[in-house]
């Protein structure tokens, strides 16, 4: 059984609409636990200031991941471990050890240093909660959420691996388990070990992330190990050529990490609002976005090496046109359906009726810029296949000094401009709730990441003439069948308003047929309208993505 399984999470995936579906499947799995984990938080904490401590401590060992943990993840290593491979097994196998060597003593050495100036970084970085009530608990769990960034560093070097190889079933699995490792802190360390004890569970998950990835590299004979004999001339090129990815990848996490900071400032409960609502905002990105970026990347990589900018620039519109057809439509369902949507998931136990109200503010106002987070994921990748990182260093950097500057400045007018705040709070349906500031943040963070998108697209235009027009036109189908099956939606919650609402399942049902309606009217509509898309994705899906042997040509020879 066990050797089946491993065999299985070890098979080829070839094609991009395969690879980005089997992905998608996984990434859903990985969101539902998610938010089981989130769910079993709120019902035990609320949105309450135990559970900002806990949220709050990622984000220092988040702060050390994406400054150089980030630097072996597979969107930076990838295309350097294509080229060393196709030059050999031998030379691929001594390039990878010494990524390795060097990722493991540095990000060694960063921990040691930062466990030991924990209470000195967190009262600069995250004042409110390092001087809080709760500061013994916080700083011990950011100590123990060291393991981490250390941890999943490692799982990302050894995923450029398996994704080299085409293995995007066991890449797929890595978050499922990190999920199962959290919800098993919650579940059997915290009773005994409090607060500290979620961090282990969330050590455990990243323990987890990494392992599962082992049995595949042991096997191919690709688990690297230490060498003092290193490649330090190749060390030296990827690190002047990955740092400026590492940036733009790191941007904008540093930017929402500005934001927890000015949330630590605000009531208790303002960062477990904040990081809930952004938690729920992820799921099209982390299911959509990011799987058809990661599926796309290699296929990327090997047309530019090849030089063959047409077929380069087909795969990038076509890429562009699922995400527009999967991530618009949910963003309208998620605005229209938001409060029965948080009341669900996170409605239960410590999480009242007012948790449920500002959470499902900010989550509306964070799902807005979800489509442009998911192509700015795409265009990012695609200039790194064609090895350009200054260009979306760039514009990464200025989208994050934007969310910094507007987070300031919009909390602020939060407090000072009565009218902005109840303009926000009206259009929102949370006039009179406390802690309403923590709104200026998403609205930051929102405008931020637009003008990211416009500058990433603009830019890509430039270089590729003719790729706008097809995504345009498939923007407009599916905004515009996106726009009615949200009004069909928010009529559904007034036609289905007989369920029971003030229990669970009655929300539930509620939504999910006012859902289900509006779906089945955008879907129509897109049919009436032969829209593309809705008709790849039929035939997709009519493929046997599990068992069919697949088209070869798009990733083969990549090695």
């Amino acid at each position: 059984m066990v050797t089946r399984l491993l065999a299985a999470l070890g098979r080829e995936i070839k094609g991009l609409h395969e690879a980005a579906y089997l992905l998608a499947t996984f990434a859903v799995l990985s969101q539902l636990l998610a938010l089981v984990r989130d769910k079993i938080l709120a019902f035990m904490f609320g949105a309450s200031s135990a559970l900002d401590v806990y949220y709050g401590a990622f984000r220092i060992p988040d702060l050390l991941f994406v400054s150089i943990g980030s630097l072996v993840s597979a969107s930076v290593l990838l295309p350097y471990f294509v080229e060393r491979f196709s030059s050999g097994e031998e030379t691929g196998k001594r390039f990878l050890d010494s990524i390795f060597s060097i990722f493991f003593i540095a990000m060694t050495l960063s921990c040691a240093v930062v466990f030991v100036l924990m209470p000195q970084i967190a009262k600069l970085l995250i004042p409110g909660l390092a001087e809080g009530p709760f500061a013994h608990e916080f700083i011990l769990s950011a100590r123990i959420m060291l393991l981490s960034p250390f941890l999943l560093g490692l799982s990302n070097l050894f995923s450029s691996v398996t994704q080299m190889r085409q293995r995007f079933l066991v890449f797929a699995a890595s978050p499922v388990v990190y999920n199962i490792g959290i919800i098993a802190g919650i579940l059997f360390f915290y009773p005994t070990l409090g607060l500290p004890g979620l961090a282990w569970g969330v050590a455990l998950g990243a323990l987890l992330h990494m392992a599962i990835q082992v049995p595949f590299l042991t096997s191919h004979h690709l688990l690297p190990r230490l060498r003092f004999s290193i490649e330090w001339s190749r060390i030296k090129h990827v690190v002047l050529t990955s740092f400026p990815r590492t940036l733009t990848l790191s941007a904008n996490q540093l930017a929402s990490f500005f934001l927890v900071s000015l949330a630590s400032l605000m009531s208790g409960g303002s960062i477990a609002v904040f990081t809930l609502g952004f938690n729920l905002q992820s799921v099209p990105l982390t299911i959509i976005g990011a799987s058809y970026s990661s599926a796309v990347f290699p296929v990327l990589s090997k047309y530019f090496v090849e030089g063959d900018r047409s077929a380069f620039i087909e795969k990038m519109v076509s890429a562009s046109r699922h995400i527009i057809f999967w991530v618009v439509p949910a963003t309208v369902l998620f605005i229209v359906l938001r409060a029965q949507i948080v009341r669900v998931i996170y409605g239960a136990g410590q999480f009242d009726w007012s948790d449920t109200r500002l959470t499902a503010a900010v989550l509306a106002l964070f799902i807005i810029s979800a489509l442009g987070q998911s192509l700015v994921t795409l265009f990012v990748r695609a200039y790194y296949a064609e090895g350009k990182t200054r260009r979306p260093m760039l514009i990464n950097l200025i989208s994050a000094i934007a969310i910094v500057v507007l987070g300031y400045v919009l909390t602020k007018a939060f407090v000072y401009v009565p009218l902005f705040a109840f303009f926000i709070e009206d259009l929102l349906k949370v006039s009179g709730q406390t802690g309403t500031v923590v709104l200026a943040l998403p609205i930051a963070y929102t405008l931020g990441v637009l003008l990211n998108t416009y500058l990433h697209w603009h830019m890509f235009e430039r270089d590729y003439p003719g790729y706008s027009r097809p995504v345009f036109s498939s923007l407009f189908h599916n905004f515009s069948a996106s726009v009615i099956m949200g009004y069909v939606a928010y009529l559904g919650l007034r036609l289905f308003s007989f369920f029971p609402l003030e229990r669970a399942w009655g929300l539930f049902l509620q939504g999910l047929c006012a859902g289900l309606l509006g779906v089945a009217v955008g879907v129509f509509i897109l049919v009436l309208m032969r829209n593309q898309e809705i008709a790849e994705v039929w035939q997709a899906l009519h493929r046997k993505i599990w068992k069919a042997k697949v088209v070869v040509s798009e990733q083969e020879g990549a090695l």
